[in-house]
């Protein structure tokens, strides 16, 4: 990836669209702790963590890594060239369109990542869009430092025409896409659903970006871990759009970072809290909030502004909003900033704060009162959007994690597991919270996160009475392999008629949520990437008739398709076995 990643920017960067038009806004990035990119500092998140974004840091073009150190070892390598031909310093740009209140003008946001600059380069970049045959200013934006991003604010957009666009910076270099219209006439609405992009695995993208290219999704929803580099985020944000800009380029895109973007091996964030022990299992964050802003700063500050946009404590800036593309009203959850952490707040039932391995233990010794999930502000903003049709024919939460942990092994095939309290099946009552206003709103639920595929629908007191949801596989499963292998090795009741899959049905989860579990694709073998259960999941709406302002007639089908493509006799692209999922939409 070192060459042709950087390199092939260029030849890349020609769409031909019809032109539409934006005002100009005062931009607001919402920077937080970013300090002017002229800085350079080399620990602009403190004395005590040098280790946080040190390639993009500090001197960063005179190659440190290629020195030794005080030890005589050389620090780590960059996984691509970071030092690109100026004409390419704009990496990649991802955007959004708010078309609320509906019927009203729209507003577009674009975040454009570039590589990092160099002593007396300009520190500003340029949105502009084409208007006929001709490129138009819309927004300037400051390159942020630490982090080298830019944030464009447009009001009063026309989100009923297609637009192409362009960041820039300097005299030549530019980064080229395309705004799309609002498909809100269009029968059919598909999101495309992704999360867990290993870095073990470097390199590109091709098969997954051909896919998502034919599958021609409306959105994409990136659910979390779109890096793997703890203390590197933004050369692995910078890794992460190389590999899928040229599927991110031409349509809105939700990004929303997971425990492994902010550095943590698993989080619960405790309403920002600061964590003081190498898990998190306390709850809260153990890197500085500016390291913790800056990543949120760069995946999320281009989707709709927060609903509520109080920080939570240290500073720490919240996200959670909603996006309504094509009469589809997403609410994009927190389902990690709010929730409280294991250690010291239940009991201790396995070899981990956060793993249970007692199939005799008390479910409800770890319901206790006072645990939180979605938090109580996030669950009151909930409430008040479940009720909300304005404009709106369907509904769906995207979050990063599931409401249930539909797992038995977790890691290797040797490990089983009761229950993960990473999941959000815990606490349960949050969790039946939650699913009980997704129930009201009549939505469904995506998310990533688990390693594991799987479509379920949620029971709260009893089997088949919450929503559907769908949780995708990993982009890159080489992190942490999960399995869905029941103990007696049977059936649950209920089983779904004809499914190739042996163990679909009515079971509980380790924590005691009822799921009906409908389709999973478990990894054939976790050493062989073309086995181990890599892919992306595909969500298609469509309504049976037209119209918004009230739940709309339809289906929602759920479609999970590997990685690598498999074919059968035909070369006919297969999914993974049990899919897809067809399911009426409630109305």
């Amino acid at each position: 990836m070192q060459s042709n990643l950087s390199s092939a920017l260029v030849s890349l960067l020609l769409l031909t669209v019809a032109a539409a038009a934006g005002e100009v806004a005062p931009l607001s990035p919402g920077s937080g702790d970013a300090g002017r990119a002229d800085d350079f500092s080399p620990t602009p998140f403190g004395a005590s963590h040098p280790q946080l974004d040190r390639w993009v840091t500090g001197e960063w073009w005179r190659d440190p890594w290629n020195k030794p150190g005080p030890k005589g070892k050389k620090p780590s390598r960059p996984p691509f060239v970071l030092d690109v031909p100026r004409d390419e310093v704009v990496a990649f740009a991802v955007y959004t369109v708010d078309v609320r209140p509906a019927g009203g003008p729209a507003t577009l946001k674009v975040t454009a990542q570039l590589f990092p600059l160099k002593p007396g380069e300009p520190r500003e970049a340029r949105l502009e869009v084409k208007r006929g045959d001709v490129w138009e200013a819309v927004a300037t934006s400051e390159v942020l430092y630490p982090g080298w991003d830019a944030h464009f604010r447009v009001e009063g957009w026309d989100a009923t025409k297609a637009a192409p666009y362009r960041v820039r910076h300097g005299e030549r270099a530019a980064f080229e896409g395309l705004v799309r219209a609002d498909p809100a006439a269009s029968e059919r609405i598909t999101v495309a659903v992704l999360s867990c992009n290993s870095s073990r695995t470097p390199g590109e993208r091709e098969t997954l970006v051909a896919g998502l290219r034919a599958a021609d999704p409306d959105l994409l929803f990136f659910a979390g871990d779109q890096t793997y580099r703890h203390t590197e985020h933004t050369v692995g944000w910078l890794e992460f759009g190389l590999q899928f800009r040229d599927v991110i380029r031409d349509r809105p895109t939700v990004t929303i970072p997971d425990d492994h973007d902010v550095g943590h091996p698993n989080l619960w964030g405790a309403g920002g809290r600061r964590s003081r022990r190498p898990d998190g299992a306390d709850g809260g964050y153990f890197f500085p909030p500016a390291y913790v802003n800056m990543v949120q700063r760069q995946q999320t500050w281009h989707l709709p502004d927060p609903v509520d946009p109080e920080p939570v404590e240290q500073g720490i800036t919240v996200y959670f909003t909603r996006l309504v593309l094509g009469g589809i009203d997403f609410a994009i959850l927190e389902d990690r900033k709010f929730k409280t952490g294991p250690f010291g707040t239940i009991p201790k039932l396995g070899p981990r704060p956060d793993h249970i391995v007692d199939p005799t233990y008390d479910r409800s010794a770890i319901d206790l009162e006072g645990l939180e999930l979605l938090g109580t502000r996030q669950l009151d903003w909930l409430a008040g959007w479940a009720a909300d049709w304005d404009g709106v024919r369907a509904k769906c939460a995207l979050s990063q994690t599931a409401f249930c942990g539909a797992v038995h092994l977790h890691g290797t095939p040797a490990n089983r597991l009761l229950a993960d309290l990473d999941c959000n099946g815990w606490p349960q009552a949050g969790r039946n919270a939650a699913l009980r206003i997704l129930k009201t709103a009549k939505a469904s639920h995506l998310c990533g996160d688990q390693h594991l595929a799987v479509v379920v629908k949620h029971g709260i007191d009893d089997y088949g009475d919450g929503p559907w949801a769908f949780t995708a596989p990993a982009l890159v499963n080489t992190i942490y392999g999960r399995w869905w292998h029941p103990l007696d090795e049977k059936p649950g009741p209920n089983p779904v008629p004809g499914s190739p899959l042996p163990w679909t049905g009515d079971f509980e989860d380790g924590l005691g949520n009822k799921i009906s579990l409908i389709a999973y694709a478990n990894p054939a073998d976790i050493g062989d990437e073309k086995q181990r259960g890599d892919g992306y999941g595909i969500a298609r709406w469509e309504f049976a008739e037209p119209g918004t302002g009230r739940a709309m007639p339809g289906t929602l089908t759920f479609e999970c398709w590997p990685r690598f493509p498999v074919t059968d006799s035909d070369e006919t692209p297969r999914q993974y076995p049990g899919w897809p999922v067809v399911t009426e939409l409630p109305h």
